[in-house]
């Protein structure tokens, strides 16, 4: 939350731009003083605005409703590290929302490990004509991710985002799974 900060001088004091009639005025300079402590905070944003917009410099609050405005995926639970990722990535996976990649990419950015995606579509190319046609009839998705400690809220988190990425003619299935644990030697 942006609020005033103890002890921030203000980088345009108002005291200094007063005619000079009132440069010697006690009374006038701590009146323009109060007022510099409260405009401080905001001139202190101007002055670094664009910071405010570069996910990776951003105050985390900022980064938060940032990631709201641009459309990222996230659920406000995610460390701050993946929050920052998700939403310099928005813009991206707006582009490539629909594909496998894509896909994929949001699931990752969301849950921090990569799924694995089965799908009925394929391309090939042949030089004579009416040859095979690659790939399944019937479109289908299938989506299983392997987490080392899944809850019942990962299952439906991950269905939502599907549901928001996949390409909108294609009928999916989910599947959240603990992972295997390596015993480490």
């Amino acid at each position: 939350m942006r609020g005033s900060v103890d002890g921030l001088e203000s980088s345009a004091p108002i005291g200094a731009m007063l005619p000079a009639v009132f440069a010697d005025d006690d009374l006038a300079q701590r009146f323009v003083a109060g007022l510099d402590e409260v405009i401080a905070p905001i001139l202190n944003v101007l002055d670094c605005l664009d910071s405010y917009f570069t996910p990776t410099l951003a105050p985390v609050d900022f980064t938060h409703w940032l990631g709201g405005w641009v459309g990222a995926e996230t659920d406000g639970t995610e460390p701050e590290t993946r929050l920052r990722e998700a939403v310099a990535a928005a813009a991206y996976l707006h582009r490539v929302r629909g594909t496998r990649r894509g896909l994929a990419e949001a699931i990752r950015l969301a849950f921090g490990v990569e799924p694995e995606i089965t799908e009925s579509g394929a391309a090939d190319w042949d030089a004579r004509p009416l040859g095979p046609v690659p790939g399944e009839h019937r479109p289908r998705l299938h989506v299983t991710l392997r987490l080392p400690d899944p809850t019942p809220s990962d299952e439906h988190r991950l269905d939502s985002l599907v549901a928001a990425a996949r390409p909108a003619h294609m009928p999916y299935a989910v599947q959240v799974i603990a992972a295997e644990r390596n015993p480490e030697r």
